[in-house]
């Protein structure tokens, strides 16, 4: 078994896209600091196999599958994670899909309507399902958004627009919900080295993974638990007078010009060792289901 932490020692912790790439590392993060976690997802996603490896490190979690954009499953996630652990305290929309790159002229309706569905429905519903019982344990939403939701990509427009909802939305809850007493942020993911960054399991092909990687003053991808490290933080108590926050970890890229990753320096263009057993980083679903 694995050294356990405690900065999340007696939270709750709902966390959707749970069962591979950044969700994973999550997942695993918060069960590791002690947190009693809900690995939600499709049930395509590996959310099963996420919640056998909590378990088999000693951590505490439940799995829940279904789509989250609909009103009914998403009350029904967090009426289970009250009904097992009592409350919930922690919201992570990390749930999103990133189905297609192209030029606009050229990007289907389908992925469009596909991404509506996933990146903006299901990070409303699930607040507003959730707001409730947050209000009760005083606690927290982090959100997924992007570098492109700040900056905008080419090839990636209508990604990018539904990431710019997410910061305007969250920006807005944490106006409206301080009342409460809960707490709204976001974390920005630059290019991460997941599935959805490499050519054999996403939609870039080898000229935008190389773009992608110049760009970056970092001169690599970041690691899903470089990620969940940002997502720990704003989760935990030591984050008690953040709210409405926006942090991005990118490796520098949303302020890079130009292929400046060429000339990172050799320590940054390794990534580090990691803590976490990461099995799915790489798995995930970019491509539309029917």
């Amino acid at each position: 078994m694995k050294e356990m932490g405690n900065r999340l020692e007696g939270k709750v912790a709902i966390v959707t896209g749970g069962g591979s790439g950044i969700g994973e590392a999550i997942c695993k993060k918060f069960a590791s600091e002690g947190a009693r976690v809900i690995v939600a997802g499709f049930p395509e996603d590996p959310v099963e196999e996420v919640l056998k490896e909590i378990q088999k490190n000693g951590g505490t979690a439940i799995h829940f599958t279904g789509d989250l954009s609909t009103e009914a499953n998403a009350k029904r996630c967090v009426d289970l994670a009250v009904s097992q652990y009592g409350k919930l305290d922690i919201l992570i929309n990390n749930a999103g899909v990133f189905p297609e790159v192209n030029l606009l002229q050229d990007y289907s309706e389908e992925a469009f309507e596909y991404m509506l569905k996933n990146n903006i429905k299901t990070a409303f519903v699930m607040s507003k399902a959730a707001l409730p019982e947050l209000h009760k344990t005083k606690g927290n939403i982090v959100s997924a958004g992007s570098e492109a939701g700040v900056i905008g990509i080419a090839q990636n427009t209508p990604y990018g627009g539904t990431k710019g909802f997410i910061h305007a939305f969250m920006r807005g809850l944490a106006v409206e919900q301080a009342q409460f007493g809960v707490r709204c942020n976001i974390v920005g993911p630059g290019p991460i080295d997941t599935a959805w960054t490499h050519e054999s399991t996403g939609p870039m092909d080898s000229k935008m993974v190389k773009t992608m990687k110049q760009a970056t003053p970092m001169g690599r991808r970041g690691t899903p638990e470089e990620v969940a490290n940002v997502y720990l933080f704003l989760a935990s108590d030591e984050a008690s007078y953040v709210t409405g926050a926006t942090y991005m970890v990118d490796g520098g890229i949303t302020l890079a010009k130009g292929p400046v990753g060429e000339e990172a320096d050799s320590s940054m263009k390794s990534q580090p060792a990691g803590q976490l057993d990461l099995e799915h980083s790489k798995e995930g679903h970019t491509s539309i289901r029917k």
